[in-house]
């Protein structure tokens, strides 16, 4: 508005004038910054209309811009145990030993949890607290916060940490690369795209791992743990769940199902 301000100054109108305001939102370089901008000064124009019928409200539908963002994939409990599944039969690699185990936890992670994939792959040792708790640290908005896991969370998490602390890396990050840097997020997302299009899971659409947690809307997950520690987190039956106030809804899926033969 600052910017609405001086445009509006500089042609001398001491009001909201409708010209000046279509004229200023038509200099945006976009036809979605056009209809913010347009937006954002009809807004102000009603509110000061209250007290000083002089400022004129610019018409709505001048630079209308239609929404476009995808509808989001929401994936069914038999389709995240195939995701899981494909995760743990990626290809090994000699510089990351735990690729497998690591996609694996990842993923049912941020399903489990509703973590941002930013979030997940900012995640250390520190931030794994006793009682289940995660702390979640300088993310959206520069806000930190504390997110409970469900109990086989933890015991899966828990077992995947004894196998990175395996690992003698100077990073304390969960998720490493294969420099023994963080996970870069552009291959979590190419691998995401792999496994999916391994689990022939909506082949018409681009796989996008955000769309993972908006689908499922943040549920609390639950890991089995009956194999040793050393053995590959897969996918096995379990429950996934998901608690606002005293609702509870779940689907079937979990972490180490038997390999198929």
């Amino acid at each position: 508005m600052r910017s609405f301000a001086c445009f509006a100054a500089e042609r001398g109108d001491s009001h909201v004038r409708a010209v000046a305001a279509t004229a200023w939102a038509g200099a945006a370089s976009t036809s979605g910054a056009r209809s913010r901008r347009l937006g954002a000064v009809i807004r102000l124009a009603r509110f000061l209309r209250a007290e000083d019928p002089a400022h004129e409200i610019p018409a709505t539908d001048i630079y209308a811009a239609p929404r476009s963002r995808p509808v989001p994939y929401i994936y069914s409990a038999d389709e995240l145990a195939r995701i899981l599944d494909a995760a743990s039969l990626l290809r090994r690699q000699r510089p990351n030993p735990l690729r497998r185990q690591l996609y694996v936890m990842l993923f049912g992670l941020i399903a489990a949890t509703g973590l941002r994939v930013s979030e997940a792959l900012a995640l250390q040792f520190d931030d794994v607290l006793p009682g289940g708790i995660l702390h979640i640290r300088a993310t959206k908005f520069g806000k930190s916060r504390l997110v409970p896991m469900h109990a086989t969370v933890v015991e899966t998490l828990s077992r995947y940490i004894e196998l990175r602390r395996g690992l003698v890396q100077p990073n304390d990050h969960l998720f490493l690369g294969v420099t023994g840097e963080v996970l870069d997020y552009s291959a979590v997302q190419y691998t995401f795209r792999c496994v999916v299009r391994s689990a022939n899971i909506a082949p018409d659409r681009p796989g996008r791992l955000a769309s993972m947690t908006s689908g499922i809307a943040s549920p609390r997950g639950c890991f089995s743990s009956a194999e040793p520690i050393d053995a590959p987190l897969r996918a096995r039956p379990s429950h996934w769940r998901h608690t606002s106030g005293t609702r509870i809804s779940r689907t079937r899926i979990g972490i180490s199902r038997p390999r198929r033969s």
